[in-house]
């Protein structure tokens, strides 16, 4: 394939998207938009106090806290930790460091469980891996709760046109979506350090230069870069747009110049077809006004801490069993019609036994069983201990996970599932769920949030620590800093 000379005088799309960026204010923001930034702040903040006691945020921790000379901390009883004399807050362990760690170990806090928001169009995403960003360098600035707030929506729009852009998705040529985040993260964290259009432009190519990840990291068996690779995506950014502050440079023409994600992507066939983007998807409407429609609006949450697919299925299961009064000794079959790459990325062969907590929220089987037996789906379901119950491989056993041809012509605007559960005494019955809790369609309101909040982040910080977090969450439009969202996070 021949290859094009860069122009130097083209305005690349990296160009459109920092114009737009470096010129939308917080008076341009829908009262909507604003208050939907809130809720999900609202809804990360709770899923961040119940990551922190996940293992892998417990390692990333001591190596952060090793590397900047701290040490591990000691579980002598009494002892305190040294919390070091960073510009920026941890979450949970009040760890100071510099805003570029601080994001990463925010954000990923906030990832950690699957727990938290999800899109899902050609690519899945989740956009508020992105915005401890944003945090992080509100808090180094000094920067308000307004400031944070306009991040936020921005890092939302951007992200979810870029997961709405590839045709099919990146993710069915075989790379995830932090591949996007990489473009994403860095305008966010540039609009609150303030960079013009070219420092934007530079900070987009240097973090899109560095991020580019397989789609390995959520096939088959799952580790703990599962949940890494978008949060280590949003540090790229929030380093590159302080790198592009100062006058480094990166490739302008990331996403459709010479060897940039266009030209990457044009080599690979999907069904017969050349990858390829909608560019119109990317820029046409980007909202400037108040009237104006904000992706932010269109952005899902989870009520349960699995992967997005399987919450259709698993809510069509539970309503199948509570309208029916079904037992779980009385199940002899369990079987699950979803669209097809559903059925691929939750019921392959290793996804039938499970080995750590990251395959197993994302096991349909496991998902579904572990449903079935103990009535509910909750961070408790994936506690080591339960995942590897033998006990519960029986059951898996009888979840047969079946591509549906009708319900993939329906994706994305719905994510319909078929789950129909036949006894040992031979009688079936069926239930399907198009839209599952927490759709925008059928959005978790305040006090809904509130309960998932609650129970993430009670043992955490304590009841009065949530309810005061919760407060300062939703009227964060009135912090002239965002100081009080961090300090409310930490447990006494």
């Amino acid at each position: 394939m021949a290859k094009a000379p860069i122009d130097p005088n083209k305005k690349y799309l990296s160009h459109a998207l920092a114009e737009w960026a470096c010129g939308l204010r917080y008076e341009h923001l829908s009262s909507a938009a604003v208050e939907r930034a809130k809720l999900f702040w609202f809804d990360s903040m709770g899923c961040a106090l119940g990551g922190s006691q996940q293992e892998d945020a417990h390692i990333l921790l001591a190596h952060y806290r090793e590397m900047a000379g701290l040490g591990v901390p000691s579980h002598a009883p009494g002892a305190a930790a040294p919390l070091g004399n960073g510009p920026c807050t941890c979450f949970v362990s009040g760890f100071r460091t510099n805003p570029v760690d601080a994001a990463f170990l925010n954000d990923h806090m906030i990832r950690a469980m699957d727990y938290n928001d999800i899109y899902w169009k050609a690519d899945p995403c989740h956009p508020s891996d992105i915005i401890a960003g944003p945090l992080a360098l509100c808090e180094y600035l000094g920067a308000s709760g307004k400031d944070l707030i306009l991040a936020t929506i921005i890092a939302y729009e951007v992200e979810q046109r870029l997961c709405e852009f590839g045709v099919p998705g990146i993710r069915e040529y075989g790379w995830h979506h932090a591949t996007l985040t990489a473009f994403a993260a860095p305008i966010a964290a540039g609009r609150v350090l303030g960079l013009s259009v070219d420092q934007m432009v530079q900070a987009i190519g240097i973090s899109a230069s560095r991020t580019f990840t397989p789609g390995a990291v959520t096939a088959g068996k799952l580790t703990n870069m599962k949940n890494t690779v978008d949060p280590w995506a949003t540090r790229m950014g929030v380093e590159s747009a302080l790198l592009a502050k100062r006058g480094y440079s990166g490739p302008e023409h990331m996403i459709d110049g010479k060897e940039g994600l266009y030209a990457v992507f044009g080599h690979v066939h999907y069904k017969g077809a050349p990858a390829k983007f909608d560019t119109n998807i990317l820029l046409d409407k980007l909202p400037r006004s108040p009237g104006d429609h904000f992706r932010i609006l269109d952005c899902g949450m989870k009520s349960f801490p699995i992967e997005a697919l399987s919450h259709a299925p698993l809510t069509a299961m539970m309503k199948c069993v509570k309208e029916n009064a079904i037992k779980p000794a009385d199940v002899a079959e369990i079987k699950v019609e979803v669209i097809a790459r559903a059925a691929d990325i939750l019921g392959d062969p290793h996804k039938y036994r499970p080995d750590s907590k990251e395959t197993a929220d994302h096991s349909l089987p496991y998902c579904m069983a572990v449903g079935l037996v103990d009535g509910m789906v909750t961070p408790l379901q994936f506690k080591e201990q339960r995942v590897l119950d033998k006990s519960l491989i029986p059951v898996m056993d009888m979840v047969k996970v079946v591509a549906n041809d009708e319900f993939e012509a329906l994706f994305p605007k719905f994510q319909p599932s078929r789950v129909t559960i036949t006894t040992r005494a031979g009688t079936s019955y069926s239930k399907r769920v198009d839209v599952p809790k927490g759709d925008p369609r059928d959005p978790m309101t305040e006090d809904e949030i509130a309960v998932k909040f609650m129970a993430l982040g009670e043992g955490v910080i304590g009841r009065e620590r949530c309810a005061s977090l919760r407060k300062a969450i939703m009227t964060m439009e009135t912090l002239p800093k965002v100081d009080p969202l961090l300090t409310l996070s930490v447990a006494r």
